[in-house]
């Protein structure tokens, strides 16, 4: 499913103008309410709206029961602006939900919503990582990705990620105009499928911040792989939670900072 919108554009080469038209990739407003009282905002790529949710409340601690989510859709524009509510008894509710996210979560954000630096420290034992990754598959993984990028292939302006079992089999593949956004919706549904305890290897289209990586160790997944740049925060958070994290990950070159 492609999520893309066509819009005239000038395109202009060696100084000469023609008319085109470009895909866009479409961004989108998401309110998310919680027993019908507002939560956040997240601008994303509409589609497998119900997975992002659930991931981002997985990853925000704030509902971490294996029962799925009870959600409603409240509202729905053709542009793809979206609320929806999710019911969660209030004795489900984790610590996550005393600190409301007060501002709106754009695309490309780390730490948006963060109230305080208390909020980005994350507790947890150490992933006892047994993983030895194949650094040989990693190109055929790569490969694999970016077949499925359908909206990417239209717009060259979605991020991809993507969850490979121990044996480098792909489990899902989720696109959005938002890096995290994109982790949340992979996590999500394999967290509806019941599949989460499957995941081994997390593989990204772009840079790795510090949120990927606190993401990827809520989760359990101990092998983190960027086509691009690590953020020092993901690779000092890498080490500290026993993540593999493997970056500029192109054809058959990687850099590996932290194992």
């Amino acid at each position: 499913m492609t999520q893309t919108k066509t819009y005239e554009g000038i395109h202009i080469k060696n100084g000469q103008p023609s008319k085109v038209s470009d895909a866009l990739v479409v961004e989108a407003a998401l309110q998310i309410n919680i027993n019908k009282e507002p939560y956040t905002v997240v601008m994303r790529t509409p589609g497998d709206d119900f997975q992002l949710i659930r991931g981002l409340l997985f990853a925000e601690d704030i509902y971490k029961e294996t029962e799925n989510l009870t959600t409603k859709i409240v509202e729905q524009k053709e542009n793809g602006f979206s609320i929806i509510n999710v019911n969660i008894q209030k004795n489900y509710l984790g610590k996550g939900y005393l600190n409301k996210r007060t501002l709106l979560s754009v695309s490309s954000c780390g730490i948006c919503g963060k109230q305080k630096l208390d909020d980005i420290v994350f507790t947890g034992s150490k992933l006892k990582n047994s993983i030895a990754i194949d650094t040989h598959k990693i190109e055929g993984m790569f490969a694999q990705m970016k077949q499925n990028q359908a909206t990417f292939e239209l717009s060259g302006g979605s991020h991809a990620a993507a969850i490979f079992n121990i044996n480098y089999n792909l489990l899902t593949l989720k696109e959005d105009i938002g890096r995290h956004n994109a982790v949340d919706k992979v996590i999500g549904e394999l967290l509806n499928a019941k599949k989460l305890k499957e995941a081994a290897i997390l593989l990204v289209s772009g840079r790795v911040s510090y949120e990927i990586i606190s993401k990827a160790f809520i989760a359990k997944i101990p092998v983190v792989v960027a086509v691009s740049a690590c953020s020092t925060l993901a690779v000092d958070f890498a080490k500290e939670f026993g993540i593999c994290l493997i970056g500029f990950s192109r054809g058959k070159k990687a850099t590996l900072y932290s194992k």
